[in-house]
């Protein structure tokens, strides 16, 4: 317990030694900058009516790796850049993107209608004014694609973990809505379709739904944007995020869950039954600092960054390894370690040169552990290799995930090497 204390004193003591440093060198600057070249970020004193962020801040939305422009817009989407979010919440626009091969329908939302139905003693309509004047939550959650997975052709963190996002969503419970219609007797599940194009439809067990699923129109204090389902979208915490169904129009109470044609066409394997009702997201955690496709800046102390979560629940512990896992330090966990969201983590590190293999792992409340590679393939019968090429279709893919520091700073994928 003292070493990371220790760590953590240097780290502070050399950080305001070279504040210092640089301190002196702004001073020197300024003395030296011509007079006004700090001053156009608002010309004219104007303010922006919706805010933008400075110029300076470039931080975008990636396209998936090969995708052509049309497919960045349709099926491929994109992904949040995680090496580059500060803290655990991401902002609204810059939320990965999978819309499942079709456009963002244009939805007007006082036209839109939310219908309720199926084995219920009451059918009911909402409009979206009748949902916003209803008692309504705000909940930190993660959304997760189920294709979120290690890969060792993919080069940065961006790449291989950025199908995930954490935002604060706000809307109406959805057992508020259920209990106003009547849930007969008999139904187990609910199916939820939306209104693009496809009518992407998921079947979710009823006992989930009561529990904590919600119907939300907010997004980090603003409406849901449309490419995350605006004007409302179905949030199912913990589960893969495709069952929680975007710009969702129809909600049916039914005695058995539906084959819908994402289950059918995409996601089963051989075993289609066990594979389709594998719903809740494994603990994951992924360092995003240092990390693939980044150099280390030079010699010295750092802090070793990263996020975890899990489907499970709140996370409970982070550790972190410096020499690919023969050892391994509890990392801290920065702010509160809120259940089904987004949890940021730190462990001060000092590189002086050497090699180094850098990986993360994450302990949820249920008392579940990330897997190793060889974990992962031993669970599933498969050799590693087999693992990494079939990942997807074998469950939730939620392996340790290995960065390589070289010796002159840079920084690489390092499974299976």
């Amino acid at each position: 317990m003292n070493a990371p204390k220790r760590g953590r004193r240097q780290f502070l003591k050399e950080s305001v030694a070279l504040a210092g440093m640089a301190l002196g060198a702004a001073a020197t600057a300024s003395a030296q900058t011509p007079e006004g070249a700090a001053t156009d970020v608002h010309p004219k004193g104007v303010v922006e009516p919706y805010g933008v962020r400075s110029r300076f801040e470039k931080s975008v939305r990636v396209p998936e790796p090969n995708a052509t422009h049309q497919a960045f817009a349709r099926s491929l989407g994109a992904l949040t850049p995680l090496r580059e979010i500060i803290g655990t919440i991401t902002p609204s626009g810059l939320h990965y993107v999978a819309n499942h091969g079709y456009y963002p329908p244009v939805i007007d939302p006082q036209q839109h209608r939310l219908l309720i139905h199926g084995m219920v003693d009451r059918p009911l309509i909402f409009t979206m004014e009748e949902l916003r004047r209803l008692p309504s939550v705000s909940r930190v959650y993660f959304l997760e694609c189920q294709a979120n997975k290690a890969n060792p052709r993919k080069d940065n963190v961006d790449d291989s973990h950025g199908k995930t996002a954490c935002s604060e969503w706000t809307g109406v419970p959805l057992s508020l809505l259920l209990k106003e219609a009547g849930v007969q007797s008999g139904a187990d599940w609910i199916v939820a379709e939306g209104d693009e194009a496809g009518k992407h439809a998921k079947s979710v067990p009823l006992s989930k739904v009561m529990k904590d699923v919600m119907l939300a129109y907010g997004q980090n204090g603003e409406p849901v944007r449309p490419e995350n389902g605006y004007p409302l979208r179905l949030m199912v915490p913990g589960f893969e995020a495709i069952y929680s169904v975007k710009w969702v129009r129809r909600i049916k109470l039914v005695d058995r869950p539906y084959m819908e044609y994402q289950e059918v066409t995409r996601y089963t394997t051989k075993d289609a039954k066990s594979a389709w009702f594998n719903f809740e997201m494994g603990p994951k955690s992924v360092i995003t600092f240092p990390a693939g496709g980044q150099r280390m800046p030079g010699r010295g102390y750092f802090q070793i960054t990263g996020l975890a979560w899990s489907g499970g629940g709140a996370i409970r512990r982070v550790e972190v390894s410096t020499d690919g896992g023969k050892t391994w330090n509890d990392a801290e966990i920065q702010g509160p370690a809120l259940p089904m969201a987004h949890t940021r983590f730190g462990f001060s590190w000092k590189w002086e040169g050497q090699e180094a293999m850098l990986l993360s792992r994450c302990t949820d409340e249920q008392g579940q552990v990330q897997p190793s590679l060889a974990e992962f393939a031993k669970f599933w019968g498969l050799t590693p290799e087999k693992a990494l090429s079939d990942g997807g279709g074998m469950g939730h893919f939620n392996m340790i995930q290995p960065w390589k520091v070289s010796s002159d700073g840079s920084i690489h994928n390092a499974i299976l090497s």
